[in-house]
């Protein structure tokens, strides 16, 4: 039997990530957490530094009885030349389930194809696919549903952005992008969804009636030589208290940080009272449990 991999959207259902976000929840809500894990192992693969994606995984699955083992790019002899496909059927023989983090979304996609264990999707140059389920994990946990009929999304269009595109088109939310010239969504990314997403005009289009409003940085781990460049395209982009004004009166402000304050936003915007930043940040540890349940278990 194939395993089955978590790299986007692809092959899910909205129903299936609806069980695993309302499963999150409930772990959230338990004070006693099943040992579900036992004597599961955990690889993560990290070509690049994190802090809630690798802390979320490691704590996670230590507390659902497994256990994890961190080896950075540098660790690992494919920074030697070994081959992805070798390296992917060595670790299929020793672990349960990898996690990669990587700028190279096509490395994700070779380790897949030569694992015969799950493979998740850390973060990659294209997608982000694990912070958009714990954004709508914390639109469910402040909302009680998943009737989100409109996301604006401020600032550059990119793998978290792919994401969102790929969940609208799940989950049947308009998405409105207002983005700089040159800094569009991924047009094969586009050409994917389903007439929800919307490249707006102005900021004011973007925000109305919106439910989410939310950005990331503007120089993001794979664009850093860009930043003042960007800097200079990004003006008037930034996400202020202002913007909730414009968006729906229950609107929530999501970021999946780390933020720049000044910058994609405001210095008070975090601490704002739309602000959900701190539960989404949280989400992720629960959320990726119930991830990981799904794909080591059913």
């Amino acid at each position: 039997m194939s395993p089955k991999h978590f790299l986007n959207y692809e092959g899910f259902s909205k129903e299936s990530l609806t069980s695993i976000i309302n499963r999150g929840l409930e772990l959230k809500s338990l004070k006693q957490l099943p040992k579900s894990l036992e004597n599961k192992s955990l690889g993560l693969i990290f070509e690049k530094p994190s802090t809630r994606t690798r802390v979320s995984f490691e704590i996670g699955i230590q507390k659902l009885g497994g256990n994890s083992i961190f080896l950075s790019s540098s660790d690992l002899q494919m920074s030697r030349g070994e081959p992805i496909s070798d390296t992917a059927k060595v670790l299929s023989s020793m672990l349960d389930a990898v996690v990669i983090r990587t700028s190279n979304h096509e490395l994700l996609e070779i380790f897949s194809q030569n694992s015969s264990i799950p493979v998740i999707n850390g973060l990659s140059n294209l997608y982000h696919p694990c912070q958009i389920l714990a954004d709508l994990m914390t639109f469910k946990e402040f909302n009680g549903n998943l009737n989100i009929s409109k996301v604006a999304w401020i600032g550059d269009s990119n793998n978290v952005c792919n994401s969102y595109i790929e969940a609208a088109k799940l989950f049947d939310f308009n998405l409105s992008i207002y983005c700089p010239n040159g800094y569009e969504p991924n047009s094969e990314v586009m050409r994917s969804q389903n007439n929800n997403v919307v490249l707006s005009k102005t900021k004011e289009s973007a925000l109305r009636e919106a439910k989410i409003v939310t950005t990331d940085v503007w120089t993001s781990m794979h664009s850093e030589n860009q930043t003042q460049e960007k800097s200079n395209k990004f003006e008037g982009y930034t996400v202020d208290p202002g913007c909730m004004e414009l968006a729906h009166k229950e609107a929530i402000f999501l970021h999946c940080l780390p933020a720049h304050r000044g910058e994609e936003v405001s210095i008070d915007m975090l601490e704002h009272n739309s602000s959900k930043v701190w539960y989404q940040a949280e989400n992720r540890l629960h959320v990726q449990q119930a991830l990981l349940e799904n794909l080591l278990l059913d």
